[in-house]
């Protein structure tokens, strides 16, 4: 086993933490290929190649559900590209639904910020009061 790895190397190869190999593990995303008498647990050179996987999964928004998904779609043989296609297309759909809720809030939050009169004392703060009264806007 002498070309294993440590789950500090792994994690330090990979440019995460040992936590998140512990997580990942826990979640069945990444096994361990062997231990060493003293317990530790070993990885190979995929494990480095799996966790900037998820990692780059991640960065694009993937949950970690849809991650082990495209995994074992990434080992398959069968699996066809359309299929990792269209989980990209699922996300995408999440993705511009999110920047368009940031952009209202956006737009709600510059508003609210023209209304305030920095002056002013805080029991007639525009601001606080949209948040205690639930406007979004004035």
């Amino acid at each position: 086993m002498a070309d294993y790895l440590t789950a500090g190397k792994v994690a330090g190869r990979a440019g995460v933490n040992i936590q998140t190999v512990r997580y990942y593990e826990r979640r069945g995303l990444l096994v361990p290929d062997g231990r060493r008498d003293s317990g530790y647990r070993l990885y190979g050179q995929e494990a480095v190649r799996k966790l900037r996987f998820i990692k780059n999964a991640q960065g694009l928004g993937f949950s970690l559900d849809e991650i082990a998904r495209l995994l074992r779609m990434r080992v398959g043989q069968k699996a066809q590209c359309g299929k990792v296609k269209k989980q990209a297309q699922s996300r995408l759909v999440v993705v511009q639904e999110k920047i368009t809720a940031l952009r209202a809030m956006e737009r709600a939050l510059k508003a609210l910020i023209r209304t305030c009169s920095a002056k002013a004392t805080t029991d007639r703060c525009p601001i606080l009061e949209s948040l205690e009264d639930g406007r979004q806007s004035p």
